[in-house]
């Protein structure tokens, strides 16, 4: 058992959209994991970064990788952070993973800099800049497909997604 294909990206690129909308144009479910974290915490994963510290998010994020990895034949949608666990690495490996790109302007115009997301709590703009230096070489290294979103429409995303994967 097997995901169809694993999208990965930073914050901003897509993932749940082009996630739900591919998974759609397959015919299969899409499993995300941060749904899946919020599920096995009982609360929003703001909650947990402030209740619980982002070691335990990390801990749940890794654990609710796996279980998808392993039990989840459709589309599965990492959160951003998901891929920088060196284990969540090693299970990727094999996998058809698609990397959503996306520039900084895009992904701050789509996150917002009024985000409830906990890593951008403080400067939206200086937190997504680094987290995507920090992340870029990895999300590149892990993607077996990559697609540029900026400026484009998530149905346009998932063709060029689908075709990639019939030619694979």
């Amino acid at each position: 058992m097997r995901p169809k294909a694993v999208i990965i990206g930073p914050p901003g690129s897509g993932k749940t959209t082009v996630g739900g909308a591919l998974a759609e144009r397959l015919g299969v479910a899409l499993r995300d994991t941060d749904a899946d974290v919020e599920a096995a915490a009982g609360k929003p994963i703001g909650e947990i970064f402030i209740d619980d510290g982002e070691d335990r998010f990390r801990e749940l994020e890794r654990a609710a990788v796996a279980a998808a990895l392993a039990e989840h034949e459709g589309v599965v949608s990492l959160g951003g952070g998901a891929i920088l666990a060196a284990e969540t690495q090693e299970l990727l490996a094999g996998h058809t993973v698609v990397y959503l790109r996306v520039g900084l302007p895009e992904a701050i115009k789509r996150v917002g800099l009024n985000s409830a997301r906990p890593l951008l709590v403080l400067n939206p703009r200086s937190q997504m800049r680094k987290l995507l230096e920090e992340r870029l070489p990895i999300y590149e290294r892990l993607g077996t497909v990559g697609v540029d979103t900026d400026g484009r429409d998530p149905a346009d995303i998932v063709e060029e997604i689908v075709k990639a994967l019939e030619a694979a």
